[in-house]
């Protein structure tokens, strides 16, 4: 087949132009030539062409360029047709074979592509799998407005609303650390992880710890106000009307945003919920509602009724029931494998509603709440004192952790004080050990330096404030000097760590905004990966196949272009090398 049969034309249609152009070149300037190669089987397109360019600003006097096969050109300036020159100007009488091309520049500055990001960021499929509706709302709205949207096969496939819930054995699997937020090295993840995620996804459970911190604060001040061994400090109750709102706009804030994630992002939420150390901080948000039960100004209120009380803890004793099951039923769910500080989160619930309970004047509900709370204490504290799974320490970022130690003895010294009615040896005692571990902690200074900022830094404000409220209930009954020295000193390092923690999360959040990074932890794949044989796996494999790299590496710049030949050589002649 010669070359002229190789030829395939295809007229091009007239193009529309603006009504500022000149009739006489709105022409067909050109045809363009396809041409099929045989030997190379691509398609190489030729255009004969003469160009004519024309440039439309978008304001102001319009400037129309044209170019023919000469290289010759002119400008002209001016408004509509009655400026343009007659078509013999154009240089040849033959007909020109050229395409026009008309070109609007944009102005500098121009945000059309950050509006395209925002689209495409709005648009991006990659998070429907851990949307609620899996991306049919968008669809419906489109249908809606007679747009017409067309879905990939294989994407559509992945999306399952109805997905089940991952198994406890791909946590351990595909995550690591004593928090299990750590991805290993051989996992990947079903979220991209070379962007930035929705807000909602980064926002953990964990946040509700900062409502812990201030609303504690609340209940402190308001014991200052109030205790008769601190009278002589003269502190008012606005302090505690004033804190107590600040914790209220905090837990309706951190609630109304979690709860979005709760409609929006249920898989995520889901996902929270059966990882196996996640799950403790489920019960922040119902501590945080019963510190602000405690903290309540008598300018608010005097009485609190009781129905709230059984409101409040119903929550609590439901996921007490899972919590604890699983950790008695084995499994891989249980104590001695899920053991951590934050394990306390699930046994604090209790001495704080029982202290709630017993100030409300309630009998048996907070015996029942504090007996169970007490029997899961002494089983936790020896688990997590033994540390059965692993003897791992727990990284520096989770440091401040081990001050949840502190929180549970705290308040369950104050909570039995409160069904007692007095300060009695059982309250002591749950007081001491609560000291006891809070100077081990405090002295250890260069355990809690050199790391960097995170969520887990809250957990020093909710067990220090814990027990300086109980320093000030042990120093109404043994009145001292030192006593109180110690209720003040310790409500003051109290106050002074909850102050720059809440600046510096404010800071963190929306001056820095690194508060929230990439929540691996949520976005594991349920799928084990395939494993291939790589070099890092020599330090977990057997001695021969160390032994074959080794002499490989001794024999790689010899003249052996052959690899196997140089693994088959012998341990022996590698030593004599």
């Amino acid at each position: 087949m010669n070359q002229d049969e190789q030829r395939d034309y295809f007229e091009l249609q007239e193009p529309e132009y603006p009504e500022t152009v000149p009739s006489v070149l709105k022409h067909k300037y050109s045809k363009q030539v396809v041409l099929e190669s045989e030997t190379s089987g691509l398609s190489n397109t030729i255009s004969a062409m003469q160009s004519i360019s024309i440039s439309m600003p978008s304001a102001g006097n319009k400037i129309i360029t044209v170019v023919d096969e000469n290289a010759q050109g002119f400008s002209i300036n001016g408004v509509g047709d009655d400026s343009c020159p007659p078509l013999e100007t154009l240089g040849n009488n033959a007909e020109p074979k050229a395409v026009m091309f008309l070109s609007r520049p944009m102005s500098k500055g121009s945000s059309i592509s950050e509006a395209d990001n925002d689209s495409q960021r709005f648009k991006d499929k990659n998070f429907d799998s851990f949307k609620t509706w899996s991306g049919k709302l968008e669809r419906q709205i489109t249908s809606l407005s007679g747009r017409s949207r067309k879905f990939d096969s294989e994407e559509e496939s992945t999306q399952n609303p109805e997905n089940e819930p991952l198994p406890v054995d791909r946590y351990f699997d595909a995550l690591e650390g004593p928090e299990l937020e750590t991805l290993r090295s051989t996992e990947e993840i079903v979220l991209p992880d070379d962007k930035t995620w929705p807000f909602l996804l980064r926002f953990p459970i964990s946040s509700f710890g900062i409502c812990l911190g201030v609303g504690s604060q609340s209940v402190m001040w308001k014991a200052l106000a109030s205790t008769i061994s601190t009278r002589f400090l003269h502190i008012s109750l606005t302090a505690n009307l004033i804190l107590w709102w600040i914790a209220v706009a905090l837990v309706a804030v951190v609630s109304s945003i979690y709860l979005l994630k709760v409609i929006l992002y249920f898989e995520a939420v889901r996902r929270e919920y059966y990882h196996p150390i996640r799950v403790n901080f489920f019960f922040a948000p119902w501590i945080s509602l019963l510190f602000l039960s405690l903290g309540l100004p008598p300018s608010v209120s005097s009485n609190l009724p009781e129905p709230l009380w059984y409101i409040l803890m119903t929550p609590i004793l439901c996921l007490e029931l899972k919590i604890y099951g699983q950790w008695m039923s084995g499994g891989q769910r249980r104590l001695s494998k899920v053991a951590n500080p934050s394990n306390h989160l699930a046994i604090v619930g209790n001495f704080v509603g029982a202290l709630l309970g017993a100030s409300m004047g309630l009998k048996e509900g907070p015996i029942f709440f504090f007996a169970v709370g007490l029997a899961h204490y002494l089983v936790l504290f020896v688990t997590l004192y033994q540390r059965l799974p692993t003897n791992e320490t727990l990284p520096k970022e989770l440091h401040p952790v081990f001050f949840l130690f502190v929180a549970a003895p705290s308040v369950a010294s104050m909570a039995w004080a409160k069904i007692r009615g007095s300060f009695d040896y059982g309250s002591r005692i749950a007081y001491f050990i609560a000291l006891f571990l809070y100077f081990s902690l405090a002295v250890r200074v260069n355990f809690f330096r050199g790391f960097k900022f995170s969520l887990a830094w809250w957990a020093y404000t909710f067990p220090m404030t814990g027990a300086a409220i109980a320093t000030m209930r042990y120093s109404s009954v043994v009145t001292n000097v030192l006593t109180q020295t110690l209720a003040v000193i310790l409500s003051l390092v109290a106050t002074l760590t909850v102050t720059s923690l809440l600046v510096t999360t404010m800071l963190h959040a929306f001056v820095l905004r690194d508060l929230f990074p990439n929540d691996v932890a949520i976005a594991i794949s349920d799928r084990k990966p395939k494993h291939h044989r790589k070099w890092f796996h020599i330090r977990h494999g057997g001695s021969e196949w160390s032994k074959d790299i080794e002499t490989f590496l001794k024999f790689a710049n010899t003249s052996n272009n052959d690899i196997e030949a140089a693994l088959n050589i012998s341990n022996d002649e590698a030593k004599r090398v």
